[in-house]
Protein backbone atom coordinates (compact mmCIF):
# COMPACT_ATOMS: atom_id res chain seq x y z
CA UNK A 1 0.00 0.00 0.00
CA UNK A 2 1.51 3.27 -1.20
CA UNK A 3 2.23 5.71 1.96
CA UNK A 4 -0.23 8.57 1.28
CA UNK A 5 0.08 10.17 4.64
CA UNK A 6 0.61 14.29 4.62
CA UNK A 7 2.10 15.05 7.78
CA UNK A 8 4.75 13.60 9.73
CA UNK A 9 2.71 13.05 12.96
CA UNK A 10 2.21 10.90 15.61
CA UNK A 11 1.53 7.04 15.61
CA UNK A 12 -2.58 6.67 17.08
CA UNK A 13 -1.18 4.26 19.72
CA UNK A 14 1.94 7.31 20.99
CA UNK A 15 -0.55 9.65 23.17
CA UNK A 16 -0.71 6.28 25.82
CA UNK A 17 2.37 4.81 24.91
CA UNK A 18 4.20 7.83 26.38
CA UNK A 19 2.04 9.56 28.23
CA UNK A 20 3.20 11.64 31.54
CA UNK A 21 2.03 8.37 33.43
CA UNK A 22 4.10 6.12 31.30
CA UNK A 23 7.63 8.15 31.40
CA UNK A 24 8.72 6.70 35.25
CA UNK A 25 8.89 3.27 33.87
CA UNK A 26 10.21 4.23 30.37
CA UNK A 27 13.05 6.05 32.41
CA UNK A 28 13.49 3.06 34.18
CA UNK A 29 14.04 1.19 31.88
CA UNK A 30 16.62 3.67 30.22
CA UNK A 31 18.46 3.37 33.64
CA UNK A 32 19.00 -0.48 33.22
CA UNK A 33 19.62 -0.78 29.26
CA UNK A 34 22.07 1.96 29.62
CA UNK A 35 23.69 -0.20 32.83
CA UNK A 36 23.75 -3.15 31.10
CA UNK A 37 25.44 -1.61 28.13
CA UNK A 38 28.06 0.09 30.20
CA UNK A 39 28.93 -3.54 31.42
CA UNK A 40 28.99 -4.46 28.02
CA UNK A 41 26.14 -7.28 27.36
CA UNK A 42 24.66 -7.18 24.00
CA UNK A 43 22.45 -4.90 22.40
CA UNK A 44 19.68 -6.87 20.77
CA UNK A 45 19.35 -9.42 24.11
CA UNK A 46 19.90 -6.40 26.37
CA UNK A 47 16.72 -4.31 24.76
CA UNK A 48 14.71 -7.86 25.08
CA UNK A 49 15.49 -8.56 28.30
CA UNK A 50 14.55 -4.98 29.78
CA UNK A 51 11.43 -4.77 27.28
CA UNK A 52 9.92 -7.64 28.75
CA UNK A 53 10.67 -6.26 32.63
CA UNK A 54 8.76 -3.40 31.64
CA UNK A 55 6.12 -5.07 29.48
CA UNK A 56 7.09 -2.42 26.89
CA UNK A 57 5.67 -2.36 23.64
CA UNK A 58 7.66 -2.57 19.80
CA UNK A 59 7.39 1.67 19.43
CA UNK A 60 8.79 1.52 23.49
CA UNK A 61 11.55 -0.47 23.17
CA UNK A 62 12.48 1.50 19.78
CA UNK A 63 12.87 4.79 22.12
CA UNK A 64 14.46 3.41 24.52
CA UNK A 65 17.31 1.65 22.08
CA UNK A 66 17.18 5.51 20.22
CA UNK A 67 17.36 7.37 24.11
CA UNK A 68 19.60 5.19 25.65
CA UNK A 69 23.75 4.93 26.08
CA UNK A 70 26.20 3.46 28.04
CA UNK A 71 28.49 6.06 30.37
CA UNK A 72 31.48 5.58 27.69
CA UNK A 73 30.05 6.15 24.60
CA UNK A 74 27.90 9.51 27.00
CA UNK A 75 31.22 10.45 28.13
CA UNK A 76 32.39 10.42 24.54
CA UNK A 77 29.55 12.28 23.12
CA UNK A 78 30.06 15.24 25.67
CA UNK A 79 33.46 15.44 24.64
CA UNK A 80 33.18 16.16 21.38
CA UNK A 81 29.72 18.13 21.12
CA UNK A 82 29.93 21.42 19.92
CA UNK A 83 27.97 24.11 21.59
CA UNK A 84 25.36 26.19 19.92
CA UNK A 85 26.63 29.56 20.85
CA UNK A 86 30.33 28.25 19.06
CA UNK A 87 29.35 27.48 15.77
CA UNK A 88 29.03 30.85 14.41
CA UNK A 89 30.85 30.99 11.35
CA UNK A 90 32.25 27.29 11.35
CA UNK A 91 31.00 25.14 8.40
CA UNK A 92 28.89 21.98 9.35
CA UNK A 93 27.82 19.38 7.60
CA UNK A 94 23.47 18.02 8.29
CA UNK A 95 22.83 14.51 8.36
CA UNK A 96 19.80 15.75 5.73
CA UNK A 97 17.41 12.92 6.65
CA UNK A 98 17.93 13.03 10.28
CA UNK A 99 17.61 16.44 10.74
CA UNK A 100 14.87 17.54 8.24
CA UNK A 101 12.50 13.90 9.38
CA UNK A 102 12.89 15.26 13.40
CA UNK A 103 11.92 18.92 12.61
CA UNK A 104 9.33 17.64 10.64
CA UNK A 105 8.06 15.50 13.22
CA UNK A 106 7.60 18.03 16.15
CA UNK A 107 6.45 20.83 13.57
CA UNK A 108 3.59 17.97 13.31
CA UNK A 109 2.73 16.79 16.95
CA UNK A 110 4.97 13.46 17.03
CA UNK A 111 6.70 12.70 19.61
CA UNK A 112 10.10 14.08 20.13
CA UNK A 113 12.19 11.95 23.11
CA UNK A 114 15.00 13.52 24.87
CA UNK A 115 17.58 10.91 25.32
CA UNK A 116 20.28 10.57 27.91
CA UNK A 117 22.52 12.58 25.83
CA UNK A 118 20.43 15.06 25.54
CA UNK A 119 19.71 14.74 21.70
CA UNK A 120 16.08 14.32 20.51
CA UNK A 121 15.11 11.78 18.03
CA UNK A 122 11.77 10.85 17.24
CA UNK A 123 10.21 7.56 15.92
CA UNK A 124 9.47 8.00 12.02
CA UNK A 125 10.78 5.97 9.55
CA UNK A 126 11.26 6.46 5.58
CA UNK A 127 11.71 2.88 4.70
CA UNK A 128 13.96 3.52 2.07
CA UNK A 129 11.65 5.92 0.58
CA UNK A 130 11.22 9.94 1.34
CA UNK A 131 7.64 11.48 1.07
CA UNK A 132 7.08 15.16 1.09
CA UNK A 133 4.99 16.28 3.68
CA UNK A 134 2.80 19.72 4.78
CA UNK A 135 5.78 20.41 6.89
CA UNK A 136 8.55 19.85 4.37
CA UNK A 137 8.83 23.14 3.71
CA UNK A 138 8.42 24.91 6.75
CA UNK A 139 10.91 22.62 8.39
CA UNK A 140 13.74 23.45 5.71
CA UNK A 141 12.57 27.40 5.98
CA UNK A 142 13.10 26.82 10.00
CA UNK A 143 16.44 25.07 9.56
CA UNK A 144 17.49 27.84 7.28
CA UNK A 145 16.15 30.61 9.49
CA UNK A 146 18.06 29.24 12.28
CA UNK A 147 21.17 28.63 10.32
CA UNK A 148 21.42 32.31 9.67
CA UNK A 149 20.24 33.75 13.27
CA UNK A 150 23.41 32.13 14.51
CA UNK A 151 25.55 33.06 11.69
CA UNK A 152 26.36 29.70 10.30
CA UNK A 153 26.73 30.35 6.44
CA UNK A 154 28.77 27.42 4.77
CA UNK A 155 26.43 24.74 5.10
CA UNK A 156 26.52 21.02 3.07
CA UNK A 157 23.57 18.76 3.03
CA UNK A 158 24.25 15.05 2.65
CA UNK A 159 20.91 12.93 1.60
CA UNK A 160 20.94 9.30 0.96
CA UNK A 161 20.99 8.53 -2.48
CA UNK A 162 19.58 5.05 -2.24
CA UNK A 163 16.53 6.43 -0.81
CA UNK A 164 13.49 7.21 -3.59
CA UNK A 165 12.94 10.75 -4.09
CA UNK A 166 16.42 12.03 -2.23
CA UNK A 167 16.97 13.63 -6.00
CA UNK A 168 13.47 15.35 -5.84
CA UNK A 169 14.25 16.48 -2.30
CA UNK A 170 17.66 18.25 -3.50
CA UNK A 171 16.18 20.13 -5.61
CA UNK A 172 13.44 21.39 -3.45
CA UNK A 173 16.49 22.36 -1.05
CA UNK A 174 18.11 24.15 -3.41
CA UNK A 175 15.69 26.40 -4.85
CA UNK A 176 15.06 27.60 -1.11
CA UNK A 177 18.71 27.99 -0.72
CA UNK A 178 18.91 30.30 -3.71
CA UNK A 179 15.50 31.85 -3.18
CA UNK A 180 16.92 33.01 0.44
CA UNK A 181 20.33 33.46 -0.37
CA UNK A 182 22.08 30.70 2.06
CA UNK A 183 24.86 29.48 1.21
CA UNK A 184 24.34 25.63 0.66
CA UNK A 185 25.84 22.97 -0.72
CA UNK A 186 23.61 19.75 -1.53
CA UNK A 187 25.04 16.29 -2.32
CA UNK A 188 23.44 12.94 -2.86
CA UNK A 189 26.13 10.82 -1.18
CA UNK A 190 25.37 6.28 -0.89
CA UNK A 191 26.59 6.86 2.65
CA UNK A 192 26.39 9.90 4.72
CA UNK A 193 27.03 7.89 8.02
CA UNK A 194 30.38 7.70 6.58
CA UNK A 195 31.29 11.08 4.87
CA UNK A 196 29.49 12.41 8.55
CA UNK A 197 32.16 10.31 10.39
CA UNK A 198 35.55 11.67 8.16
CA UNK A 199 34.58 15.01 7.62
CA UNK A 200 36.66 18.21 9.28
CA UNK A 201 32.91 20.32 9.23
CA UNK A 202 30.84 20.04 11.96
CA UNK A 203 28.54 17.12 12.15
CA UNK A 204 24.71 18.35 12.51
CA UNK A 205 23.08 14.88 13.39
CA UNK A 206 21.43 13.00 16.12
CA UNK A 207 22.38 9.32 14.83
CA UNK A 208 23.99 7.39 17.75
CA UNK A 209 26.56 6.06 15.20
CA UNK A 210 27.57 9.31 13.35
CA UNK A 211 28.06 10.86 16.78
CA UNK A 212 30.18 7.91 17.94
CA UNK A 213 32.63 8.20 15.80
CA UNK A 214 32.78 11.79 14.04
CA UNK A 215 35.42 14.36 15.23
CA UNK A 216 32.49 16.89 16.22
CA UNK A 217 29.38 16.91 16.14
CA UNK A 218 26.04 19.44 17.31
CA UNK A 219 23.02 19.03 18.81
CA UNK A 220 21.17 20.87 16.19
CA UNK A 221 17.67 19.38 16.08
CA UNK A 222 17.47 20.09 19.71
CA UNK A 223 18.40 23.73 19.43
CA UNK A 224 15.89 24.55 16.37
CA UNK A 225 12.94 22.65 18.32
CA UNK A 226 13.35 24.17 21.71
CA UNK A 227 13.77 27.56 20.61
CA UNK A 228 11.42 27.82 17.72
CA UNK A 229 8.63 25.20 18.28
CA UNK A 230 7.29 25.72 21.64
CA UNK A 231 4.54 23.34 21.13
CA UNK A 232 6.59 20.17 20.25
CA UNK A 233 5.68 17.00 22.31
CA UNK A 234 8.94 16.76 23.88
CA UNK A 235 9.03 13.38 26.17
CA UNK A 236 12.23 13.61 28.77
CA UNK A 237 14.12 10.56 28.81
CA UNK A 238 17.45 11.71 29.27
CA UNK A 239 16.71 11.39 33.42
CA UNK A 240 18.01 14.65 34.08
Amino acid sequence: MPDKRIHRGPHPSDVKLFSPAMLTDLRAAITDYSLLLTKGYAEKSTLKLVGDRFALTERQRLAIMRSACSDQHLAGRQKTEVKIGNLANQPIAIDGYNLLITVEAAMSGGVIFKGRDCCFRDLASIHGTYRRVTETIPAIKLIGDFLKQISVTKVLWLLDSPVSNSGRLKTLIGELAKENNWDWEIELSISPDARLIKIDSVAATSDSVIIDHCKRWVNLAREIIEQKIPVAWIADLSGS
